[in-house]
């Protein structure tokens, strides 16, 4: 279904149910102890329709219908509001916040987060909404709202291992924390949700910054941040039972608890879930396991919080894509694990072609109020990561190996078959600590971080078909990489008057990085280099009137390479490290029905890292430096209440995404058989090109219509512009753009056994689209003439999820 077909349909559903509603009702909220306005708060009717008091605390819901609705206010600081109002009979009110008793946990990610009146560009997302979608996708399927996301999936259901890019930045350049804590890998930059599965069960709150953002620990964000803070303590005893089935063999089951809090300040949460599926790729199952416990002590100027998550997770391996030639007649094509006989017939499927990794986060909070000026908080973290993967390998040469030539009789064998097992072991540890002065008019803070990762890195060869003198686990190679990184920030905003908000934050960040050993191709990985980066942001916000605002602000960030850039580079090759400057202007209105914001973006970077097609001396492909490239753009989010039972959101991105002056390195596949055929590599000057993975366009509408308290229903539609695979601008290397709609419908059942009994049913991809969201492509000559090797990672046609909530 063609993109403008299906927004004439979404209109003439909406158009008949516009006229329903017809009361409104509004309200103030003030603090209770001086009456004083409380602007932001967070105000909920009925668990679904959601908006912030403005500057003088009022608030308005129009064209509400007859009936009792729960009302809902929070705000950090302060107790919980919770009443029952009736329309129309219900006057307006006035709402009495009460301080609260005990110091919130949402000072874990203040220092971390952009505040209301930051210059910058971010998005919030409610854990309550999360928790609504969540079947056991990965957390980049929960955010699929936000401006400029686009996602993928190696086994095509969101489940395993997923990605995403955000302004065409993938997680290897977005800082992602949990709980103002770094969760990008310090060597590869990598973020591996995988290795997480079904943490959103335990979130309470994300916060997605575009562009550099603030502030932050850990990888530098080189296109946008991801902040996740985890549960709440929930102030009553509670259990909850989550349960979902539905389409290649996907289950998912998940146990909650929470002991409330205790008269003395006491909390204690957990979590247990187990999710498993066969994936819509040939034998791309998954079996993921993950828990959640959090302790926490209270007092009204004190909290003290330990957390210990992680997870455990078996992938059958699906990271290989499926060459284009085979999309037609073999969607679901899977090369991993083919074992071949001696003329490289397929003779079957190695059936423990498998990922293997269990990492744990431990966490230690901590934060003091001293006076209403003065807070301090901090954090002592240790992550912890072990495991593997395995691949059958054809046909090894033994000396790749360090194992000799086997002798049988008069034969000497140099090649057998074998099993491989590529192990990281490492260990990331650190401390952070901010502290937060403020006043009428200044808010200041002051933080830092020191980090440190340990890792190992070897292979074994656990079984070979031929290896008489080798020992059982032979380890072939062997490294290590000892990465310190610290920083120290200092931000201010300061009120210059009621509408002016002035916003000044400067981060010096110093990397030292040791790596020794010997990589699987044999090669040394000796290097240590070291890099200190300034890193300055400023900004102004203008409140343009109580319902307005407009903002403007500019920042650089450096970004250190990671390891596989050093440890695939040539010997002498020089590694620059990247630069970016990003410049934001955005304008947001908010009423009593629209929230619509607006942003322009230039993103420019200097001597950004990209695949050239360049290859090393042994043939690896490696990154190198272009001088120029940008990224520039609008992006614009709206969302419109038209009644209290239907609201409207839709998301546009428009970029462009540019490399400057780029030259395309081609193999000669003669060369590596004759080194007199030259030369090993061509070489094409082709000007000006489009950066890889980044789409033009991103929309997506959603919509979402309750006809009654029990009842809701989502409809999500999200269309994606070409993504070309390499930076060469050629459709014949890209993936072609896509529409894809998706359905959500959640039913509470009332009765009186359980606290809540809810049913949720996913509808995923629901015109069944042919449509790839990820893939490779690697070019290069032979005798004269052009060939590609490629794969691509298709996604599943219409799947659903049928899930049950109880809560006791």
């Amino acid at each position: 279904m063609k993109f403008n077909t299906y927004f004439s349909c979404v209109l003439l559903i909406l158009f008949p149910l516009l006229g329903k509603a017809q009361f409104s009702f509004s309200g103030k909220v003030v603090a209770a102890t001086d009456n004083s306005p409380v602007p932001g708060a967070h105000i909920m009717l009925d668990d679904h329709s959601r908006m912030v008091s403005d500057q003088d605390g009022n608030f308005v819901f129009k064209n509400l219908p007859k009936g009792k609705h729960q009302l809902v206010v929070s705000f950090i600081g302060f107790k919980t509001y919770h009443t029952e109002i009736s329309i129309p009979t219900q006057k307006d009110l006035m709402i009495s916040l009460a301080e609260a008793v005990y110091l919130s946990d949402e000072v874990v990610v203040k220092a971390s987060r952009a505040g209301n009146n930051a210059p910058l560009t971010y998005a919030q997302v409610d854990g309550k909404m999360i928790e609504k979608t969540n079947l056991g996708s990965d957390l980049p399927y929960l955010l699929q709202t936000t401006p400029s996301l686009v996602v993928t999936s190696d086994a095509g259901t969101g489940i395993g291992y997923t990605g995403l890019r955000i302004r065409g930045s993938n997680e290897t350049r977005i800082n992602i924390t949990m709980n103002g804590v770094p969760v990008n890998d310090a060597e590869s930059h990598g973020v591996f949700f995988v290795d997480m599965p079904d943490l959103a069960s335990s979130v309470d709150n994300i916060q997605v910054q575009r562009g550099i953002g603030t502030s932050t620990n850990g990888a530098a964000a080189f296109g946008a941040s991801i902040n996740i803070k985890t549960d709440v303590s929930d102030e009553d005893a509670f259990a909850g039972l989550s349960t979902a089935a539905g389409s290649y063999n996907t289950f998912k089951e998940t146990v909650r608890f929470g002991t409330g809090r205790s008269k003395k300040g006491f909390t204690l949460n957990g979590r247990l879930s187990k999710i498993s599926s066969d994936g819509y790729v040939d034998r791309a199952r998954a079996d993921l396991k993950s828990y959640y416990l959090s302790g926490a002590y209270s007092t009204p100027n004190t909290l003290l919080k330990f957390i210990a998550t992680g997870g455990y997770e078996t992938t059958y391996q699906a990271w290989y894509g499926n060459p284009k030639d085979s999309l037609k007649a073999n969607r679901t094509y899977n090369p991993a694990g083919e074992m071949t006989d001696a003329q490289g017939n397929i003779t079957g499927y190695y059936p423990d072609q498998t990922d293997n990794y269990q990492q744990d986060y431990y966490q230690l909070h901590f934060a003091h109020k001293f006076n209403k000026k003065l807070h301090l908080s901090g954090a002592l973290f240790l992550t912890k990561g072990k495991g593997y993967y395995e691949n059958w390998k054809n046909s090894q040469n033994l000396s790749d190996y360090t194992l000799p030539p086997v002798e049988l009789g008069d034969t000497t064998i140099t090649h057998t078959d074998l099993v491989q097992q590529k192990w990281l072991d490492n260990n990331f540890y650190g401390v952070i600590v901010a502290a937060e002065y403020v006043t009428g008019k200044v808010n200041f803070t002051l933080g830092g971080n020191w980090s440190q990762y340990d890792g190992n890195h070897f292979g074994v060869v656990s079984w070979a078909r031929f290896a008489s003198s080798g020992s059982n686990d032979h380890r072939w190679y062997h490294s290590t990489g000892l990465k310190t990184d610290a920083n120290i920030f200092a931000k201010t905003s300061y009120q210059v008057n009621s509408k002016l908000n002035a916003y000044v934050d400067i981060q010096v960040r110093h990397i030292d990085h040791l790596m020794e050993g010997i990589n699987d191709d044999l090669s040394t990985i000796d290097q240590h280099p070291a890099f200190t980066f300034v890193n300055p942001k400023a900004g102004l916000y203008y409140a343009i009137n109580k319902k307005s605002s407009c903002y403007v602000s500019v920042a650089a960030s450096n970004r250190e390479p990671n390891r596989s850039v050093y440890r695939d580079a040539d010997p002498g090759q020089v590694i620059k490290h990247e630069q970016l400057v990003d410049l934001e202007l955005g304008y947001s209105l908010s009423t009593s029905r629209i929230r619509f914001s607006t942003n322009l973006f230039y993103m420019d970077y200097t001597n950004q890292l990209v695949l050239t097609g360049k290859i090393n001396n042994v043939g690896a492909a490696i990154m190198t430096n272009v001088p120029k490239s940008y990224r520039a753009g609008i992006e614009n989010s709206l969302t419109w209440l038209i009644s209290v039972n239907l609201d409207l959101g839709f998301n546009f991105s428009l970029s462009q995404n540019k490399i400057k002056q780029f030259t395309e390195y081609v193999d000669n596949w003669n060369y590596w058989d004759d080194p007199d055929n030259q030369p090993y590599q061509y070489s094409f000057n082709l000007g000006t090109t489009d950066i890889s993975f980044s789409p033009s366009v991103v929309t997506g509408i959603h919509i979402h219509y309750q006809p009654f308290s029990a009842l809701g229903v989502n409809l999500l539609t999200n269309y994606i512009s070409r993504q070309f695979l390499d930076n060469t601008s050629n459709n014949d290397r890209s993936l072609d753009p896509y529409v894809i709609s998706d359905m959500r419908i959640a039913y509470t059942v009332k009765q009186s056994i359980f606290q809540t009994l809810e049913f949720n049913l996913a509808l995923n991809n629901l015109f069944s689209a042919l449509y790839e969201t990820n893939g490779w492509v690697y070019k290069y000559y032979y005798d004269q003439q052009a060939y590609t090797m490629d794969g691509y990672f298709p996604q599943a046609p219409f799947h659903w999820m049928l899930g049950m909530n109880i809560r006791f």
